[in-house]
């Protein structure tokens, strides 16, 4: 494929990370800034941009104490005739993190940029400048597209241990040189604790790098933020966010295992009980760690289509604020289902005025395997299938509905990306095969965790039809990463003949599979 060269990318992120080379001392780090701290504002928790289109980009930081967001930005790393940004000021209300809009980018450019924080009396004093690199989107299909995707990050107590080398999955991710990165959800596991140490099958420890709010599962918003600021001790994220822009989207454990709206909890660890209080506070939290572009508006939604350039679209989904409770899930009728009628509308709507040649369905849950949710003895359902292999029932009903105006409309590109389950996977839907038949094949990716504990394979639903073309799963229940089974994807869009190639790699970044799709086509 024709893809853009990076000059100086590695030099770049050196010195990116010069201004958080200090950062050893997860316990101090972890706790919230002092207003009486002497010197210059620091950032050391280095740089994230997000949401990058061809002519726009978010830019995040988190200063050590009150400060005013600057970013300059530049075509070359030696920043001469910098364009400045004035971002934010950075308070307590935002956990002193920021987020600056870029406007007006040259498309299909490498943009060095570089923050810096000032002190808010005194606009002079500066901190040392933290910089990064990221590509915008082209706006010629020639260049093509590449990207990498995955999910669940600290999960099931597996959290950054150094002598594994931390989280070291993001350095084969980095070497692919993508354009940007999609999370598919469980940024954090907010109620998964972190302790010192925890004894491995094989008679070995595993060590963790321990913080107060990863001690216990998170209920204020002191411990929310906690959680987002753990994975950032993480010098292999540092330098992969400083690279590659995200595009971030959430599901259950940023704020509890399998929530759903609406719901109280029986889990003796937590003291508030009510998921909708968690829920927002977690929320918050998220949307000051992240850069995402629709958080800032006045519905604050997750949702969103990415745009990036002609030969894709990005349809971010939120699977989680608005389905309805988690239950057998075999009614005969479900208006609310696992989107909620106007995300539904929404989604619909979007697809059918996308002029890309490819629409990437960026799922937080599968759509034809099984996950129970068995939390309080109960046979009920946390995903979409529910194990009946006939006609659509419950959140099916509104997949169903989906499908069938893709079909209809025949919106060509469709391919459905997730993680969620902990194993690589690639579905085939066909409705030949199908209880449910008034739709075209399309294709299901699976691929995650990032570093958390791998799981046995989720069972197929047949009411869509999916035939599991490739699988990578453990045979025992929440295998560490030291054992193995720790997976991203990447998709390769060739600029020429606009051919999808996705590749599911494990950990170091072998190929596990590839499968390759032809553009133009309603079904594959």
């Amino acid at each position: 494929m024709s893809h853009r060269p990076s000059p100086g990318r590695r030099s770049v992120l050196r010195g990116s990370l010069a201004a958080s080379a200090a950062l050893t001392l997860p316990t101090a780090l972890g706790s919230a800034p002092a207003f009486a701290l002497s010197g210059r504002p620091k950032a050391g928790w280095g740089v994230q941009t997000g949401d990058v289109t061809c002519d726009s980009g978010l830019v995040w930081v988190r200063s050590d104490r009150p400060a005013r967001m600057i970013v300059e930005t530049s075509a070359t790393e030696s920043f001469r005739k910098p364009h400045r940004w004035h971002g934010p000021l950075l308070g307590a209300d935002t956990d002193f993190t920021g987020t600056t809009r870029l406007r007006g980018l040259p498309s299909g450019e490498q943009i060095h940029y570089r923050v810096l924080l000032a002190d808010p009396d005194d606009p002079r004093r500066t901190g040392e400048p933290v910089s990064g690199t990221f590509r915008t989107a082209s706006a010629r299909r020639r260049d093509g597209v590449r990207f990498v995707w995955s999910g669940d990050l600290a999960g099931q107590g597996w959290g950054i241990n150094p002598e594994f080398g931390g989280y070291r999955i993001y350095n084969a991710m980095a070497a692919l040189d993508p354009d940007f990165f999609l999370c598919s959800g469980d940024n954090i596991y907010a109620d998964g604790p972190i302790t010192a140490s925890v004894a491995l099958p094989d008679g070995s420890t595993w060590r963790n790098i321990t913080t107060e709010e990863k001690s216990k599962v998170a209920e204020t918003l002191a411990e929310f933020r906690g959680n987002f600021r753990y994975n950032l001790l993480d010098d292999n994220l540092k330098r992969f966010n400083a690279q590659v822009p995200s595009i971030i989207q959430w599901d259950d454990h940023e704020v509890t295992n399998n929530w759903y709206p609406g719901e109280i909890l029986a889990d003796s660890r937590y003291t508030e009980k009510n998921v909708d209080v968690l829920a927002t506070r977690a929320r918050q939290a998220f949307s000051e760690y992240f850069p995402i572009s629709t958080l800032r508006r006045p519905d604050g939604r997750v949702y969103r289509v990415v745009n990036h350039g002609p030969l894709l679209d990005v349809f971010v989904l939120d699977m989680r604020t608005y389905r309805n409770a988690n239950s057998t899930d075999d009614q005969a009728t479900d208006a609310q289902g696992i989107l909620g009628a106007e995300q539904l509308r929404w989604l619909k709507r979007e697809l059918s005025r996308s002029r890309a040649v490819w629409k990437v369905i960026a799922s937080d849950m599968p759509l034809g395997l099984v996950v129970p949710d068995t939390g309080d003895g109960k046979p009920n359902v946390e995903a979409v299938a529910q194990g009946d292999p006939g006609a659509p029932l419950g959140r099916e009903l509104q997949i169903a509905e989906l499908l069938r105006f893709i079909k209809h409309r025949r919106i060509t590109g469709t391919v459905w990306l997730t993680a969620d389950v902990h194993y690589t996977s690639a579905q085939h839907y066909q409705p030949s095969r199908a209880a449910f038949t008034d739709f075209e094949p399309f294709w299901e990716f699976v691929s995650g965790p990032l570093n958390a504990g791998a799981f046995p394979a989720n069972t197929l639903d047949n009411t869509f039809g999916p035939d599991r073309v490739f699988i990578k799963a453990p045979t025992t229940a929440n295998v560490s990463p030291a054992g193995g089974y720790q997976f991203f994807g990447e998709v390769d869009i060739d600029g020429g003949s606009g051919e999808l190639t996705v590749r599911l790699h494990e950990s170091d970044g072998t190929v596990l599979f590839t499968q390759v799709l032809q553009p133009g086509r309603v079904g594959q």
